[in-house]
Parts: structure tokens; sequence; C-alpha cells
């Protein structure tokens, strides 16, 4: 008889802001704790623990002390990568965790002709097999050559960060027919963010929700545990941390839509929630800035809210007129900045030639996203004399 914990995408360091960083933090150490106190056999990872290969530090300081507890408590940990901290070269800060002695890596493939051959790392009877996930759905094709060498009167588990056609919907997106799969007891799966199961198949959901959406739909995170000696094999956890308030706020054509929201956000018990303020519809005659969002934020913050987050992906502005009659057309940019200057004067508008140059540079071969933004934002800074 088998006991086991089954998560997948922790997504560690994927929140840029620290409330919320710390919330996906104690999501994680929640589980952690309670497959301790459940004494589970053993955990699954199926990917993306980390949100990226090569996390910040102080995510690895913490995430190392969790491990521990876990090795401190004979608890083994199997683990594969996903599409976020796998990487093509295969160095990744899950070998360092390895190399510590803290998890095992499960994928141990082969290729021969068209297969790829997996073999199992045996724990105690059970048979764990894994595949990555990998960048855009790489990993899809391999997926429909695997084989699993055979375990004979094993336990067999496979473990895979991909999308399969049962969970995939209506999404444009390459997937795996599930009835390709090789045959396994149980099939550990990660990627997809929702909480799916499917016969002996389970797609736990994220530990915790990575993004605005997510937080909407899924609101709390959860994980598995799977006990094959009980009737019903599979339980699942939820992790709640706060409660989630939602506003959604649909536009008017109104100069009061400031009003409007905080009257709104009135009757709500904000206190220890994470508020998320969804504005759509089409702004005429105004701007966002006319919204005072930073206000609202501080409405909620004022009101006892944990956090604050906005959306207005669905907000529309009216076209702006641009008619402006340029005298020198061999100098567009020139002329045209001497025009907004006039209509609109300000003791920046010297700096806009610089920002200008400033913000036209280019990511360089090898750079990171999060370093080429830094990069941006410090020339910002220097052109605007922010210390």
């Amino acid at each position: 008889m088998v006991n086991f914990a089954h998560f997948a995408d922790v997504h560690l360091g994927g929140w840029r802001q620290g409330p919320m960083q710390d919330l996906n933090f104690m999501a994680f150490q929640k589980v952690v704790k309670t497959c301790i106190e459940r004494k589970v056999d053993f955990v699954l990872i199926a990917g993306d623990l980390f949100d990226s290969a090569y996390p910040p530090i102080e995510i690895l300081k913490e995430t190392f002390a969790e491990f521990k507890k876990l090795k401190d408590a004979k608890i083994p940990v199997f683990i594969i990568a996903g599409s976020h901290d796998y990487s093509i070269s295969g160095k990744t800060f899950l070998d360092v965790l390895e190399k510590a002695g803290f998890c095992k890596n499960v994928f141990d493939a082969e290729n021969r002709g068209d297969e790829i051959r997996l073999s199992p790392v045996v724990h105690n009877g059970v048979a764990i097999y894994g595949y990555p996930g990998k960048k855009s759905g790489l990993e899809v094709p391999d997926i429909k050559k695997i084989k699993l060498e055979d375990a004979p009167g094993m336990f067999k588990i496979l473990m895979l960060h991909t999308t399969l056609d049962k969970v995939r919907g209506v999404l444009p997106i390459e997937c795996v027919e599930m009835d390709s799969l090789p045959e396994a007891n149980y099939y550990a799966l990660g990627h997809i963010h929702v909480d799916f199961k499917y016969k002996n198949l389970i797609y736990p959901g994220p530990v915790f929700p990575n993004n605005f959406t997510e937080l909407e739909t899924v609101e709390n995170g959860s994980f598995y545990i799977i006990d094959t000696e009980l009737l019903d094999p599979f339980e699942k956890i939820e992790i709640k941390l706060k409660e989630i308030e939602i506003v959604d706020f649909d536009i008017k054509k109104s100069s009061e839509n400031y009003e409007k929201i905080i009257n709104e956000l009135q009757k709500r018990n904000l206190l220890d929630k994470i508020v998320l303020l969804r504005i759509s519809g089409e702004l005429e005659n105004q701007k966002i800035s006319d919204l005072k969002l930073e206000k609202i934020e501080n409405y909620c913050f004022e009101n006892g809210a944990y956090f604050f987050l906005k959306n207005t992906h669905d907000l529309k502005t009216s076209d702006i007129d641009f008619n402006m009659e340029v005298k020198n057309k061999d100098n567009l940019e020139e002329e045209a900045i001497k025009i907004y200057s006039k209509e609109n004067p300000s003791e920046f508008n010297n700096l806009i030639p610089q920002l200008m140059n400033v913000l036209s540079i280019e990511k360089q071969e090898g750079e990171t996203i999060d370093s080429f933004n830094t990069r941006l934002l410090e020339d910002s800074k220097k052109v605007l004399n922010i210390l």
C-alpha cells in the first residue's frame, strides 16, 4: 500500500510584489508541514517548483530550509523540471537541491530508434518514472514516444509536466492524447493550473495562484494526498491563506468613476483580504490617471486590505486626435516634440529626446528580461535625475 503527496506549479519567486511572494512561500510551507504531519511515504513535485531556472538567492535559502524539514522527517522527495524551471543546458538549481541530498530527479531516458525509454527510480516497491516540461510545449512530441521500462509487480507512477487533451479544452495549444500514454497506476501531472482529476490521472492545481486571473478563478492553492488503502484514495487538500474580494467595475460615461469605485469598496469588508479590482469599458474624454487608481489603492490599505491588485486590460480609451500641422517633414520627430511641448507645457519636455533615446535600446544577446528591464529603468532614472 502506498501513501504519498503530489503537488506541482509552486512557482516560487513568481510574484514580484513582496506581500504576494510571502503568501506564495507560506503556501509551500503549509504543504510541507501537512506532508510531515500526515507522515506520507514520499512526495512528488511534478514541475515548476521555481518560477525560473535561476531563482533569487533569498528564495533558494528559504526553499532549502523547507526541504531540510522533509529530509529530517525521512520523507524522500521526487521531482521533475517544469517549463519554467527547466533549462535546455540541463543546469538548474533543481540540480543543486539534488546534489544536497534533498530530492531526486526521476528523469532517466534513453533514445532507442523512434522510442524514448524511461527507466524508473525505485522506492519501497514503487517505480517512479518522469519526463520534464519544456518551454513552449516542446516536450509534447517526445512524450508521444515514451515507453516505460518494465518494473514487474511494482506500483507504477508516471510524472509529467505537460498538457493533456482531457484538460486542454478549447485552448489552441499542442497536447498529448491521454490514450497514448503508457500504462501506469498513477499519473502525477503538472503545468495546467487547474484542479483536474480523471480516473487515476490528476492535475493538482497550483500551490498558490500565480497571477491576477488565477486569484479570480482559482482563489486558493491545492495539492493531493494519495492513500491506496482507502476506497477513494485521492484526497484534495486546499491551501487557504487569504480571502479574495473581487470588484468588477464597468466604466460609464461619467466623470465620477473614481467616486463610484470608492462607494462600491465602502460596501465591502476589506480587512486582511486580497482586493482585486478589474476595470472594463471605455473612457471618453478622460485618461486612466483620472480614475485615481493610486488613491483607490491607498483607500484599500487604509481599510485593512492585505494587498491590492488592479487589472485594466479590458479598459479602452477613446482615440486621441493627433492631427497637427508639421512644417518641417525632414525632421518629423523634432517637429512633433515641439508641437506637443507647446500644447502640453512641462519642465520635463526638454527630456523627451533623451528618454526616447534610452527607451529605444534593445535587449542584448544572452541578457535576461529582468536584467534588461533593470538596465532600462536605471538609464531612465539617470535622465530624469532620480536617485
